[in-house]
C-alpha cells in the first residue's frame, strides 16, 4: 500500500460520523413571519414529547401551548414574555407554530410524507 492510499484511508476513517456524534445536532431553516425571514428548528423527539404533554394539561390554554411551540422551536424567542406574545397577531403565531410542527414531522401536513 503506499503512502496515498494509506492517507486516504485514514481520512475516511477519522471522517465517519456516527449517529451519536448528531445527538442534540439542530436541523434549522428560516420561514416567513410577519415578512420577515425567522429561523426555525426541527424539534426533538424529547422536545415533541414535552409539547405533547403539555397539549394534554387539562389547565393548559392553547395559547399557552402556542408559545410553547415557538418558544421550543424558533431561535432567539426564548426570552419573550406572555405580554410580547399578546401583542402579536393570533394567526400569524399560529402560522409560525404549525410550520415548527411540519418541519419537526408532526401535524396533518407531515402526515401524508
Amino acid at each position: 500500500m503506499t503512502f496515498k492510499n494509506t492517507t486516504k484511508k485514514y481520512l475516511k476513517e477519522t471522517n465517519k460520523m456516527s449517529i451519536k456524534d448528531l445527538v442534540g445536532k439542530k436541523i434549522t431553516k428560516k420561514t416567513q413571519f410577519m415578512s420577515e425571514k425567522v429561523e426555525i428548528a426541527k424539534l426533538s423527539v424529547a422536545e415533541v414529547r414535552s409539547l405533547q404533554d403539555a397539549g394534554e394539561d387539562k389547565e393548559a390554554d392553547d395559547m399557552e401551548v402556542l408559545r410553547k411551540i415557538i418558544r421550543t422551536g424558533v431561535t432567539d424567542t426564548e426570552d419573550l414574555t406572555d405580554e410580547d406574545f399578546d401583542n402579536l397577531p393570533l394567526e400569524e403565531l399560529t402560522k409560525l407554530a404549525e410550520a415548527v410542527m411540519e418541519f419537526s414531522g408532526v401535524g396533518a401536513k407531515s402526515q401524508g410524507k
